[in-house]
């Protein structure tokens, strides 16, 4: 279901369950979640997004802003960046024997991108054997708002900032993005399957929704 909030469209998946009340859920990846009542009027739904649409608008927001850099980078020998959740000399992760600060920032970039896409790639082959799919060859992007996506041609993106996160974490969103193969939209039966391989993934979004502001350059 799509609404239109302060000029914006957003985008809710709708589960309708045995419940009383209806709930809305913002993930750290900026996806909204919408719970109802079996039986529960579009009308009412919508009504339910509309009325939290400041809130709703401000949380994507602020996932976006999270996303962005928190503070100017020092692109030197001796600047720290992360790599795989621990804090490293950029002179450990890059050739730094220039001292232009521009070329220091392309080459870092592109060992992120690079490093991301063979980090991702290997994750990948290790759970689509466990899920039993098979997802077309994988892109690496830059996105301030989303750490992965699985388009309805069954491509998955990830975020080359994915390089800075702890493994597990990695391995969170490469599940997450090889279950939407099998569903589409984040109603119980992909949580369900989620869970199903990583069972503390809750923990994981979290550390996306803490540290995701550092993650970045």
């Amino acid at each position: 279901m799509k609404v239109k909030i302060d000029n914006e469209m957003i985008k809710c998946d709708i589960q309708y369950g045995n419940r009383k009340k209806l709930s809305i859920h913002i993930d750290p990846f900026g996806f909204i979640t919408v719970k109802a009542p079996k039986g529960t009027s579009e009308a009412v739904i919508v009504s339910a997004i509309e009325s939290k649409g400041k809130w709703i608008v401000k949380k994507i927001h602020d996932i976006a802003a999270a996303r962005e850099t928190p503070k100017a980078r020092e692109y030197h020998a001796q600047g720290k960046f992360l790599y795989l959740g621990k804090e490293h000399f950029l002179h450990e992760l890059i050739e730094t024997s220039t001292l232009d600060e521009e070329i220091f920032k392309r080459t870092l970039k592109k060992f992120y991108i690079n490093s991301c896409k063979t980090i991702v790639e290997a994750r990948v082959k290790v759970y689509q054997q466990q899920l039993k799919v098979r997802p077309k060859p994988i892109e690496i992007v830059e996105s301030k708002s989303k750490w992965g996506s699985c388009s309805s041609d069954r491509k998955l993106t990830f975020n080359y900032r994915l390089a800075m996160a702890p493994i597990d974490v990695i391995d969170y969103v490469v599940i997450h993005e090889l279950c939407h193969l099998l569903h589409m939209n984040h109603d119980r039966s992909f949580w369900r399957r989620v869970g199903g391989v990583m069972p503390d993934y809750k923990e994981k979004e979290a550390y996306l929704e803490r540290h995701g502001h550092l993650m970045s350059l």
